[in-house]
């Protein structure tokens, strides 16, 4: 890449890249800017530290699930919201495995529009069991936690059994649909 193309967005692209082909370990200002073509400190004019390309990444991964969940929710409610939800939530995963490794889970300043737009999807789709407000905040750090839980253990490749994966998430689904469903 051109010296002169380079800007904040396609520094988090290239450092997307290196999370694809070489893992979390390997993203490094060094290997960033081996990529870019530049020096190192030449990476300063468009991110602070890896900190902040890290925390920049994570904006870009945190977008990119509520893209992907919010079009896969849109038209549907309910059951079938939810449903969608979490299988896009987990098919980003698959596809992304070293990209959501990645992702800070903490609340960090540059994740919050992305996070807020997560949490936008999955309250509205909560809306159709009545949960509003506090409920539907207890139901959604649920689902992720499910969500997440199942997904990273698959990435790891930490389901030893040789039972189908899907039918275990597909399990998973339905006991998260049943519990949203339940009187409370």
């Amino acid at each position: 890449m051109a010296r002169a193309a380079l800007s904040t967005n396609a520094v988090v692209d290239i450092a997307l890249q290196v999370l694809d082909e070489d893992g979390p370990e390997a993203l490094t200002l060094s290997a960033v800017s081996g990529r870019a073509g530049v020096t190192t400190p030449s990476l300063y004019k468009h991110v602070r530290n890896l900190a902040g390309l890290r925390a920049l990444v994570s904006a870009r991964i945190m977008n990119d699930i509520a893209d992907q969940a919010g079009h896969a929710v849109l038209g549907r409610s309910a059951d079938e919201a939810i449903r969608a939800f979490m299988k896009a939530w987990r098919r980003y995963v698959q596809r992304h495995p070293h990209r959501y490794s990645a992702l800070i889970q903490s609340p960090e300043p540059q994740t919050t529009e992305a996070g807020a737009r997560l949490i936008d999807i999955i309250t509205a789709a909560l809306r159709a069991y009545g949960m509003e407000d506090s409920a539907a905040i207890h139901a959604a750090r649920c689902l992720r936690a499910a969500v997440h839980g199942f997904a990273v253990l698959e990435a790891q490749g930490a389901f030893g059994f040789p039972e189908n994966l899907d039918d275990s998430y597909d399990l998973l689904i339905h006991v998260m649909i049943a519990g949203l469903q339940a009187p409370r």
